[in-house]
Protein backbone atom coordinates (compact mmCIF):
# COMPACT_ATOMS: atom_id res chain seq x y z
CA UNK A 1 0.00 0.00 0.00
CA UNK A 2 1.72 3.30 -1.08
CA UNK A 3 1.08 6.07 1.44
CA UNK A 4 -0.05 9.27 0.35
CA UNK A 5 2.53 12.38 1.17
CA UNK A 6 1.00 15.76 0.74
CA UNK A 7 3.31 18.33 -1.00
CA UNK A 8 2.92 22.33 -1.12
CA UNK A 9 4.17 23.92 -4.14
CA UNK A 10 7.68 25.77 -3.51
CA UNK A 11 6.49 29.21 -5.58
CA UNK A 12 9.81 30.95 -5.82
CA UNK A 13 13.05 29.82 -5.61
CA UNK A 14 14.22 32.72 -3.34
CA UNK A 15 12.62 35.55 -1.25
CA UNK A 16 14.67 38.24 -0.22
CA UNK A 17 15.18 39.60 3.45
CA UNK A 18 16.56 42.43 2.34
CA UNK A 19 15.83 44.49 -0.33
CA UNK A 20 13.38 43.99 -2.75
CA UNK A 21 13.95 41.93 -6.30
CA UNK A 22 11.80 41.32 -9.14
CA UNK A 23 8.69 38.97 -8.37
CA UNK A 24 8.83 35.44 -10.41
CA UNK A 25 5.60 33.80 -11.55
CA UNK A 26 6.54 30.29 -11.95
CA UNK A 27 6.29 27.78 -9.37
CA UNK A 28 9.58 26.24 -8.94
CA UNK A 29 8.49 22.13 -7.67
CA UNK A 30 6.49 20.46 -5.43
CA UNK A 31 8.20 20.81 -1.78
CA UNK A 32 7.32 17.59 0.51
CA UNK A 33 8.41 19.30 4.03
CA UNK A 34 8.98 15.70 5.32
CA UNK A 35 11.51 14.45 2.78
CA UNK A 36 12.94 17.93 2.49
CA UNK A 37 13.79 18.12 6.56
CA UNK A 38 14.32 14.64 7.59
CA UNK A 39 17.64 12.75 6.21
CA UNK A 40 16.91 9.63 7.76
CA UNK A 41 13.33 8.37 8.95
CA UNK A 42 14.38 5.54 10.98
CA UNK A 43 16.40 7.86 13.40
CA UNK A 44 14.27 10.66 13.39
CA UNK A 45 12.19 12.24 15.77
CA UNK A 46 10.22 15.54 16.45
CA UNK A 47 9.72 17.20 19.64
CA UNK A 48 8.12 20.70 20.79
CA UNK A 49 10.40 22.90 23.07
CA UNK A 50 9.31 24.95 26.07
CA UNK A 51 11.70 27.36 27.90
CA UNK A 52 13.60 30.21 27.20
CA UNK A 53 17.48 28.80 26.94
CA UNK A 54 17.79 28.89 23.53
CA UNK A 55 16.33 32.17 22.35
CA UNK A 56 19.47 33.28 21.49
CA UNK A 57 19.67 30.74 18.79
CA UNK A 58 16.27 31.19 17.25
CA UNK A 59 14.40 28.10 19.26
CA UNK A 60 10.89 29.79 20.87
CA UNK A 61 8.93 27.66 22.95
CA UNK A 62 6.51 25.90 21.14
CA UNK A 63 8.67 25.44 18.29
CA UNK A 64 8.67 22.00 16.17
CA UNK A 65 12.16 20.72 16.84
CA UNK A 66 13.41 17.65 14.25
CA UNK A 67 16.15 15.63 15.67
CA UNK A 68 17.86 13.19 13.94
CA UNK A 69 19.71 10.31 16.19
CA UNK A 70 21.96 8.95 13.81
CA UNK A 71 23.98 12.37 13.57
CA UNK A 72 27.36 12.28 15.79
CA UNK A 73 27.40 15.66 17.80
CA UNK A 74 30.18 18.02 17.00
CA UNK A 75 30.80 21.62 18.73
CA UNK A 76 28.18 24.09 17.35
CA UNK A 77 25.56 21.82 17.25
CA UNK A 78 22.34 22.27 19.12
CA UNK A 79 20.96 18.42 20.52
CA UNK A 80 18.80 16.74 22.41
CA UNK A 81 20.13 15.54 25.60
CA UNK A 82 18.36 13.78 28.61
CA UNK A 83 20.26 14.89 31.67
CA UNK A 84 19.32 13.42 35.25
CA UNK A 85 16.21 12.43 33.50
CA UNK A 86 14.85 15.58 32.41
CA UNK A 87 15.44 16.27 28.03
CA UNK A 88 16.82 19.47 27.64
CA UNK A 89 17.91 21.78 24.19
CA UNK A 90 21.09 23.03 24.13
CA UNK A 91 24.35 23.91 22.16
CA UNK A 92 27.07 20.81 22.42
CA UNK A 93 30.37 22.41 22.76
CA UNK A 94 34.10 20.59 22.96
CA UNK A 95 35.89 23.07 24.83
CA UNK A 96 39.31 23.01 26.45
CA UNK A 97 38.97 18.92 26.93
CA UNK A 98 35.34 19.51 28.51
CA UNK A 99 32.12 18.78 26.97
CA UNK A 100 29.65 21.31 27.80
CA UNK A 101 25.85 21.76 27.29
CA UNK A 102 25.57 25.37 26.84
CA UNK A 103 22.16 27.11 26.65
CA UNK A 104 21.99 30.58 24.55
CA UNK A 105 20.52 32.70 26.73
CA UNK A 106 22.53 34.47 29.66
CA UNK A 107 19.56 33.37 32.64
CA UNK A 108 20.50 29.83 31.90
CA UNK A 109 23.72 28.15 33.39
CA UNK A 110 26.11 26.16 31.23
CA UNK A 111 26.14 22.23 32.14
CA UNK A 112 29.63 19.99 32.07
CA UNK A 113 28.59 16.68 30.70
CA UNK A 114 32.20 14.82 31.37
CA UNK A 115 31.90 11.67 32.49
CA UNK A 116 28.32 12.20 34.13
CA UNK A 117 26.99 8.64 33.57
CA UNK A 118 23.10 10.52 33.85
CA UNK A 119 23.37 12.02 30.41
CA UNK A 120 23.31 11.06 26.91
CA UNK A 121 22.65 13.00 23.28
CA UNK A 122 19.77 11.78 21.80
CA UNK A 123 20.41 13.94 18.91
CA UNK A 124 20.72 16.50 16.79
CA UNK A 125 18.50 19.27 15.93
CA UNK A 126 18.66 19.33 12.20
CA UNK A 127 15.48 21.90 11.74
CA UNK A 128 12.81 23.86 13.67
CA UNK A 129 9.63 24.91 12.79
CA UNK A 130 8.83 28.16 14.10
CA UNK A 131 5.08 29.81 13.73
CA UNK A 132 4.33 33.19 13.10
CA UNK A 133 1.09 34.46 14.28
Amino acid sequence: MQRYVPTCPLVLPTVSCGFPSPAEDTQEAALNLHSYAVANPAATFFVRATGQSMAGAGLLAGDILVVDRSREPHTGNIVVALVDGEFLVKRYVERSGQTLLEPCHPAYPTLRIDNREDVSIWGVVTFALHEYA
